[in-house]
């Protein structure tokens, strides 16, 4: 199959658009479920920590095939995770993730490619953070905003500032995400060396230090 230019088999891509799917599932189910550990009830949800390794999956598999490709392996798992997160979760969840992932994983990869020619670590990190950024903006607005069991005024003793819940969880969700951006720097970059890195089509091959 060719795909703008980069010639690539279905069946290399059942892996990333299995993962997508899965990830986004998870993460829809992990996100009704607070995090009933050291006082976090009101400050995050299990999906924290879940949702950011569709980040990784993106980046590593935007250096293999390009970003024409992920954007097709993204559409892919975006559908069939709205499809699976209807049933798993509740619609509004699943339109509301499938809104924010698809949104936040095409920004991944347009800042991947605009900087895959840096150091290695660059293009990943700027599009894991502005992807979360987005994402996260748009899913907890969009699943959570208007609604009273979420929006219930929450003040946390460390600020004094008081905010409807799903604000706290928002923004303590992506605090979350930084460390998670940093974090997944360390697979990315042991797995980068183990495939070859996309080239577009009449450019010359990138050097071993970029992304």
């Amino acid at each position: 199959m060719l795909i703008a230019g980069t010639r690539v088999s279905l069946r290399a891509l059942v892996l990333p658009i299995a993962a997508m799917m899965a990830v986004v599932a998870a993460s829809n189910v992990a996100v009704q479920y607070p995090v009933r550990l050291f006082g976090l009830e009101e400050a995050l949800t299990w999906g924290a920590f879940t949702y950011p390794l569709a980040f990784l999956v993106n980046d590593l598999t935007n250096r293999r095939f390009g970003p024409a490709v992920t954007r097709r392996v993204v559409y892919a798992g975006f559908a069939l995770a709205v499809l699976l997160s209807v049933w798993l979760a509740t619609p509004r969840i699943a339109l509301a993730s499938g809104s924010a992932f698809l949104v936040g994983q095409l920004l991944d990869i347009t800042v991947f490619n605009r900087l895959r020619r840096m150091s290695w670590w660059q293009a990943p990190l700027a599009g894991s953070l502005l992807g979360s950024a987005l994402d996260t903006v748009l899913f907890f607005s969009l699943a959570f905003a208007g609604d009273a069991d979420m929006s219930f005024p929450v003040t946390y003793a460390s600020t004094g500032i008081t905010v409807p819940l799903w604000v706290g969880l928002a923004y303590f969700d992506f605090l979350v995400k930084l460390g998670c951006a940093l974090v997944a720097l360390v697979p990315y970059g042991a797995l980068m060396g183990r495939m070859k890195p996309w080239a577009a089509p009449n450019s010359t091959p990138m050097s071993g230090t970029s992304a």
